[in-house]
């Protein structure tokens, strides 16, 4: 929700930096599993000659990691759509998705505001007949 992270895929020799450090450093190691999850389901073939640069902010641990993954994932998909085939792309896409939709979509629920006559957004203050 809170979390942000930024990526830029170029050319280059198959590293993967995450806010200038490699990607293998990040702790706990299941975190790291599921920020490696678009590289082990595309193949590591598709990341040799790609450099990836991640900018990461707010949030908390997970949710960095979670957008850290769709970052890589999303960067992978538009460095095929700008300098590798059209083809190529859809069928990464494909891959992803039904691997996981959150790779590619974001989370689109959001902390509803407050409203007046009530606590909070939904609930109402409680009501007396006597």
């Amino acid at each position: 929700k809170t979390a942000t992270a930024c990526a830029f895929a170029k050319q280059g020799r198959g590293l993967i930096k995450v806010n200038g450090q490699p990607i293998e450093n990040i702790e706990p190691a299941p975190l790291r599993l599921k920020a490696f999850e678009p590289v082990l389901i595309l193949g590591q073939e598709k990341f040799n000659n790609l450099d990836i640069r991640i900018r990461v902010k707010g949030g908390g641990m997970t949710a960095q990691i979670y957008a850290i993954r769709a970052a890589i994932a999303k960067s992978i998909v538009a460095y095929h759509a700008k300098y590798v085939d059209e083809s190529s792309k859809n069928e990464l896409k494909a891959t992803l998705m039904n691997y996981d939709r959150n790779l590619l979509v974001s989370d689109p629920r959001r902390c509803e505001p407050k409203k007046y006559g009530g606590r909070s957004a939904r609930s109402r203050f409680q009501k007396s007949y006597r």
